[in-house]
């Protein structure tokens, strides 16, 4: 993972003058399957038990939520840096899935009761399973 500065003379400090390896989005794509599948072990468990969400298990799920986001953020300069673009929509649609998942979460559960947490395990297993997609389809095609 490498992230180096370019020599492409459009000015200091702008983000265009550094170029970002590609294995920084496999290496954070990764840890984006990891924090997933731990936020829906730990709201699966609260949902199973049909009880509110605690704490903890709302903290595994903001780390999740914070690696999709660097994993969107490195995803869209890899595009500017015009890498990526033959893997298809569907690989960019199944990544920006688990996170209108996890805004929809925010909208109708706050896991404040069972029900809730049933409801938000639902919307996490939806994200979770595009994450999987995703993240797959996007090996699939870098190795083609």
């Amino acid at each position: 993972m490498q992230i180096a500065p370019a020599d492409n003379h459009l000015g200091d400090g702008r983000i265009d003058n550094f170029i970002i390896d590609s294995s920084a989005h496999l290496v954070t794509g990764v840890i984006v399957l990891i924090t997933m599948t731990a936020a829906v072990i730990a709201i699966g468990r609260h949902a199973l038990r049909n009880e509110p969400v605690t704490r903890p298990a709302f903290l595994v799920m903001i780390t999740a939520q914070l690696a999709l986001v660097a994993q969107i953020l490195l995803g869209i300069k890899l595009l500017d840096q015009g890498q990526g673009i033959v893997q298809l929509y569907i690989h960019y649609v199944g990544g920006l899935i688990p996170m209108g998942s996890f805004l929809l979460a925010g909208w109708v559960a706050r896991g404040d009761s069972g029900r809730s947490s049933r409801i938000l395990f639902g919307l996490l297993v939806v994200g979770y399973v595009s994450a999987l997609m995703a993240f797959f389809i996007g090996r699939s095609f870098a190795n083609a």
